[in-house]
């Protein structure tokens, strides 16, 4: 009994040493397994930006405007007698002449009334005439007192009176003459005749609300931007000279540079109180009439030269909440992120007045992967492909 009751307790703890070598064995797997997990963390990865550096140089400084070009001289086209419109001479959008006919209107009233007044001025003629004679058959005799003083006086009048009516009727046949001339409507001036605004047979005249149409001189052509108080201000402490000296570029709708330079031409008298601007006028050659009333462009100056500028991309300038920083890349690779004083774009790049130095190099490419403080491996920033420089603004 005793040996079955040994031999018991034998196979007990054999089970127990098996249980506790088997936990000992999956507490190790547990912890090698973790050990093996933390090994294979990864390092933290340094990022990598692309760096420029920042260059110094003069830079012109230019300021564009929004522009409506305008013909030089718009003449509108209006009847000046009442009428039924028979013909248009001209083709719509060409080229007219001073004194070209452009429509005609029914001239057969106009005629008539001519003849009629040609006719009234003959009656009269006549009457003058015998007026006349009759006061040189009364004057001899009223010297010899052989008619009365009234009858010399009556005489008299009669003929100052048939005079006056032979004047009158004169003056009749020349507005009739005018009338039957304005049946012909001629353009004013040289220039491009637009669309007609009514069309044959429709009855016109003076009266009427809407033109027949309008002539344009457009060479040169006028282009209309308005400034602000304080840049007419600048203008008129410059003076005359800025008129004669500052060239002008227009820039059309479609982006391309009008080839000829333009000049600073007219001033309004007065700023707009409710805009606090004025108009002026620039003028542009535009021999080959390619220009035309109407249309929009840009009216661009260089208004001063800028000395040793201070220039890196604007994509390397982040804006935050009204304020303007740049991410500067040590010779220890560490990011230094500035507040900087920002001043006009050119072209692609910025001037900035204060807050970067020359030669300093700025993150052009991966400032939001970085914060003050950080380390980087910064490569060479490489822009792409070049592209006409744009013009200088400013804010």
């Amino acid at each position: 009994m005793e040996r079955a009751n040994h031999r018991i307790e034998r196979i007990r703890g054999t089970r127990r040493t098996v249980r506790l070598a088997t936990a000992a064995i999956l507490v190790a797997v547990l912890w090698l397994g973790g050990c093996n997990k933390e090994e294979k963390k990864p390092a933290a990865m340094v990022p990598v930006v692309e760096t420029i550096g920042v260059v110094q140089r003069d830079v012109p400084v230019k300021k564009e405007w929004v522009s409506v070009l305008d013909g030089l001289v718009n003449a509108t086209i209006r009847p000046q007698v009442s009428g039924y419109l028979i013909r248009q001479n001209y083709k719509e959008g060409e080229v007219v002449q001073k004194g070209q006919v452009l429509f005609e209107i029914d001239p057969r009233p106009f005629q008539a009334a001519l003849s009629k007044a040609k006719a009234q001025l003959s009656q009269q003629m006549a009457r003058h005439e015998t007026a006349k004679a009759n006061l040189a058959r009364i004057k001899p005799l009223a010297e010899k007192n052989a008619v009365s003083q009234k009858d010399l006086d009556d005489a008299v009048g009669t003929e100052l009176s048939a005079r006056a009516a032979v004047e009158a009727a004169q003056a009749a046949v020349e507005e009739a003459q005018l009338n039957l001339g304005f049946t012909k409507i001629t353009s004013p001036i040289d220039g491009v005749a637009g669309i007609a605004k009514t069309q044959l047979g429709n009855l016109v005249g003076p009266s009427s609300q809407e033109e027949l149409t309008s002539v344009s001189t457009l060479d040169p052509i006028k282009a209309y931007v308005n400034i602000s108080e304080r840049e007419y201000l600048n203008a008129a402490t410059a003076g005359s000279k800025l008129r004669e000296a500052l060239p002008l570029e227009l820039i059309l709708a479609d982006g391309s540079v009008y080839p000829y330079e333009g000049r600073l031409a007219i001033m309004d008298r007065q700023i707009d109180e409710t805009t606090g601007t004025m108009k002026v006028g620039a003028l542009f050659p535009n021999k080959e009439n390619r220009l035309r009333p109407g249309q929009y462009g840009r009216v661009r100056a260089t208004i001063r030269i800028q000395q040793g500028a201070l220039l890196v991309p604007q994509r390397a300038v982040t804006e935050l909440q009204g304020k303007y920083l740049v991410a500067v890349v040590g010779t220890d690779n560490k990011v230094d992120v500035r507040p900087v004083t920002v001043g006009p774009r050119i072209g692609t790049d910025w001037i900035i007045e204060k807050g970067v130095l020359p030669g300093e190099q700025v993150i052009a490419e991966g400032t939001q992967k970085v914060r003050t403080g950080a380390i980087v491996t910064p490569k060479p920033f490489t822009p792409e492909a070049a592209t006409t420089p744009a013009p200088a603004e400013k804010r």
